[in-house]
């Protein structure tokens, strides 16, 4: 069940479970896994695209072995905040999904995860190869780091 605006999917998704993260790129799609209690975001690994079936097998298995309770893809808009053919893309890949599922399926703006990824890998002395392969999944991991902390406050929200 794809669930946009980003508050039907926080309302979707269940309580104490964890939330898979997709970065979704051309050539690779990078998974991030959060806890149970919706704290924190860990990068898990960098899937390399191969056909959709194969993609969204292993997405299926890795939220299946964290028992999550919802996938949240980053979505790509442009700078001036407009959709272009990369978010068609990334909501395309979430409506072949959403066949294979019955996780709800939620989007967040990723404007600049790459870039607040590549800072954080920089700054912590990463060499140039060892950045290239851990890229993918640690901005998947900024992206549903995002979101964890915007569920918590519409939460807090609703709580009072």
């Amino acid at each position: 069940m794809i669930c946009d605006p980003f508050d039907v999917f926080a309302a979707a998704c269940p309580r104490m479970s964890a939330l898979v993260g997709l970065d979704l790129g051309d050539k690779t799609i990078g998974v991030a896994v959060s806890d149970r209690l919706g704290a924190s975001a860990t990068p898990v690994e960098t899937i390399r695209r191969r056909k959709f079936t194969l993609d969204a097998e292993r997405v299926l298995a890795i939220a299946a072995d964290r028992e999550a309770g919802g996938i949240l893809l980053g979505l790509p808009r442009n700078m001036d905040g407009s959709e272009g053919p990369r978010c068609q893309s990334t909501r395309a890949f979430a409506r072949n999904l959403e066949r294979l599922t019955d996780l709800p399926i939620g989007f967040w703006d990723e404007r600049l995860s790459t870039v607040a990824a590549e800072k954080a890998l920089l700054e912590a002395d990463t060499t140039r190869k060892r950045r290239a392969e851990v890229i993918d999944h640690v901005a998947a991991s900024y992206i549903l780091q995002g979101a964890l902390d915007r569920m918590r406050h519409i939460r807090a929200e609703v709580t009072r």
